[in-house]
């Protein structure tokens, strides 16, 4: 598949100096995440390859919150590559209602397509992994760890969360534990379960240190 390998070889290009949490490594884990979970499911892989390949190419984290930005850049390159244009919807419609913050706007019936990579993409967010680029990622917006004081901000709205500068420990309570009951696979569910567990070890660890017990 060609266009897989142009694709690879276009976000490397595109995401070098990303930030660590949302580089070419992020995306790597999640392309070979979605093909791992793919196996289970009956899909059209090239969709799901194409998505998982694209889905951070502009992330609105990145860009001021535009949100089109990454449709733009996706479907220029896609038209470039000649991919069908059913093909290019099929992967847009997944970068456009792939995220978190987004998922109270998605339709219902999503496509199996989406779902895998959204597997793929929750299931890089937790675990050891996860732990990894919360941390770099609060770092990088200089977020405190930790505050005693702080409270988690449950059920906060899109533009909330898009604002929020809480601190990395709470950032768990408000997305990281909530991914695994969001899974939408059967594989994704197996491997997400085994990542929760560990997060729910190391927030014990982190706050038994913190109050130096």
């Amino acid at each position: 598949m060609n266009n897989i390998q142009n694709t690879v070889q276009f976000v490397k290009e595109k995401l070098e100096g990303a930030e660590a949490g949302h580089d070419w490594f992020h995306i790597e884990r999640v392309w070979k995440l979605s093909k791992k979970i793919a196996k289970t499911e009956d899909c059209n892989l090239e969709v799901v390859e194409l998505s998982a390949l694209l889905h951070d190419i502009a992330d609105p984290k990145f860009h001021n919150g535009d949100e089109t930005l990454a449709l733009k850049i996706s479907r220029e390159f896609l038209e470039n590559q000649n991919v069908d244009e059913e093909i290019i919807q099929q992967v847009l419609f997944v970068i456009q209602n792939i995220s978190f913050k987004n998922r109270n706007e998605a339709p219902e019936n999503l496509p199996i397509e989406l779902k895998i990579v959204q597997d793929a993409d929750r299931i890089d967010a937790i675990g050891a992994i996860g732990i990894g680029r919360t941390f770099n990622f609060g770092g990088f917006k200089n977020n405190l760890m930790y505050h005693p004081d702080f409270k988690p901000q449950l059920n906060m709205s899109k533009e909330e969360y898009k604002k929020s500068n809480g601190t990395t420990i709470n950032h768990f309570y408000e997305k990281l534990l909530l991914l695994k009951d969001l899974m939408n696979t059967e594989e994704g569910k197996k491997i997400a379960e085994e990542r929760h567990d560990f997060m729910l070890n190391f927030l014990d660890q982190f706050l038994k240190e913190w109050n130096v017990d």
